[in-house]
């Protein structure tokens, strides 16, 4: 069988996933910040975009994290979806963890409990994520209804209520 790139087992050893140096995810991180008390959203993506939520099961388990209060620390989630091959997350940040803690606690949690569904090991998400801080409470509402929408966009379904992977404070 063939090897997969970024699987532990592909050739001798090599990953590119594993790279400090990858192109692209230094820039995502230069100029980040992370405050207290904003709000941020979150776009990150699975490993070379594999559709791995494409398994109910593995979406249900990675999906009970996202609300997971000890996952989240003093950050409160304001609203997700998880689309078969990535997350969008809406997360109002707390006094004591920044937003890089939160989200490796969202990405490794997530992917520890997908992984064991999935019968696999390793790198779930790439390394990185893209980050917006909100600036106007007038964007909240607006980047809930855009993170919401994802699978309507996609073709997943024809109403939002039909996709299993969302929630919002709102509702």
């Amino acid at each position: 069988m063939p090897a997969i790139m970024g699987d532990h087992n592909s050739v001798r050893g090599y990953s590119p996933y594993l790279q400090k140096n990858r192109p692209g995810h230094k820039a995502l991180r230069k100029g980040r910040v992370s405050l207290p008390n904003h709000i941020y959203s979150i776009t990150t993506t699975t490993l070379n975009r594999q559709r791995f939520f494409d398994d109910f099961i593995a979406g249900c388990a990675a999906a009970r994290c996202f609300e997971n209060t000890i996952i989240l620390g003093d950050a409160k989630m304001l609203a997700w979806v998880l689309m078969p091959d990535h997350a969008h997350w809406l997360v109002g940040l707390g006094k004591q963890d920044s937003l890089s803690i939160v989200v490796n606690r969202l990405k490794s949690s997530s992917s520890r409990l997908a992984n064991k569904i999935l019968g696999r090991r390793g790198i779930l998400w790439e390394p990185g994520y893209y980050d917006h801080a909100l600036r106007a409470e007038e964007e909240l509402l607006d980047t809930a209804r855009y993170i919401i929408a994802n699978p309507l966009r996609a073709g997943l379904v024809k109403r939002v209520g039909d996709y299993p992977f969302w929630n919002a404070i709102w509702v």
